[in-house]
């Protein structure tokens, strides 16, 4: 959501933007879940869809027109206003819906916060909210990891460590009090990055749905005619790699991390997933036959490889739907990728 909200403000947009700030039991998405609200009525994203969603949209128009930011509280249960929504979730949710507006602080500060997503930076966004009857752009900051800090002009930058230490272990928006001031701080939890290694037909179909499914994708070749932005304009990163064998070599491959080996031919899978079984990667896929697959472990057995390593490893990548396409093959895939996040969390 981060890219959608700086193509918006850079291509001189102004809209509502709508956040889950809360939820309790059962709701249709979690806190943090964002959506866009254009000015032609047009919509970027989800928070559940449904009446919800539809109220949402409704009130939209007169945040755009007068800079008010608003809170809407939803009860889901499933006597009140669930019943009238046709809505048996059970749940309630808080949602604030405020106007973004292209000025040069604010798109400098998204496109900070877009750099970072793409980077992999972890940092925490904070916004001060206001009384509802002000009017005017809630301002924000990010404080990194590292300590670097970016706000918009007037953002009180002295309760940021303050703020950092309330919420160092939130994985979700949390609402803070200090100094009698409300702060929404959002921890800024990095997508997932999928590392595609082989830049042909698959992996081109591949990137474009893990970037629709919230994975980060990075893709990985030695052929610059095919590892380039304009065969994959999708990606986060299209990385020209000077060998397979050093694929790895500046890679902050971790536990989020997802390996997706799709090279051109049985030589480079096997040096991928020998590099790739020397890490703490989330999840490790190859793509092939049965037979491919044997022939690989047989020689990175004799390697010193174990059973235990092989176990890791998914191959056949994808769920099994009879794929043939590239298309469908990254369905296959990708579906793979989704279950393996899933189980993670």
């Amino acid at each position: 959501m981060i890219q959608d909200i700086y193509r918006l403000l850079n291509s001189g947009e102004s809209f509502v933007l709508a956040t889950i700030i809360s939820r309790t039991g059962s709701t249709p998405r979690t806190a943090g879940a964002r959506m866009i609200i254009r000015r032609d009525g047009g919509i970027v994203g989800t928070i559940g869809g449904g009446p919800v969603e539809g109220a949402v949209m409704a009130a939209a128009p007169d945040v755009l027109s007068s800079g008010r930011f608003g809170i809407l509280s939803f009860d889901l249960d499933r006597s009140g206003a669930a019943g009238e929504m046709d809505m048996i979730c059970g749940g309630r949710l808080e949602i604030l819906l405020e106007r973004l507006s292209p000025t040069s602080e604010v798109n400098c500060l998204f496109h900070v916060l877009n750099e970072a997503r793409r980077q992999g930076r972890r940092y925490l966004l904070a916004a001060g909210i206001p009384d509802v009857d002000d009017a005017g752009e809630i301002l924000r900051a990010a404080i990194f990891m590292d300590g670097d800090i970016v706000a918009n002009d007037g953002f009180p930058r002295a309760v940021l460590p303050a703020l950092l230490e309330k919420t160092r272990k939130a994985r979700a928006p949390v609402m803070v009090v200090h100094h009698e001031r409300r702060y929404l701080t959002e921890p800024a939890l990095m997508p997932h990055t999928a590392y595609l290694f082989g830049a042909g037909h698959v992996s081109q179909a591949v990137s474009r749905l893990t970037r629709m499914v919230g994975f980060r994708t990075v893709v990985l070749d030695d052929r610059a005619e095919f590892a380039n932005s304009e065969r994959f304009p999708l990606a986060d990163d299209v990385r020209v790699i000077e060998s397979f064998h050093l694929a790895f070599s500046d890679l902050p491959v971790d536990p989020d991390s997802y390996l997706v080996i799709l090279t051109r031919g049985h030589h480079h899978d096997r040096t991928v997933l020998r590099e790739a079984l020397g890490t703490d990667a989330g999840y490790i896929g190859m793509i092939g036959s049965r037979r491919k697959r044997d022939a690989i472990y047989a020689a990175l057995r004799d390697a010193g490889h174990t059973d235990t390593d092989f176990a890791r490893v998914h191959c056949p990548i994808g769920v099994g739907i009879q794929a043939e396409t590239p298309e469908e093959i990254a369905v296959s895939i990708v579906a793979e990728l989704i279950a393996a996040r899933a189980a993670r969390k």
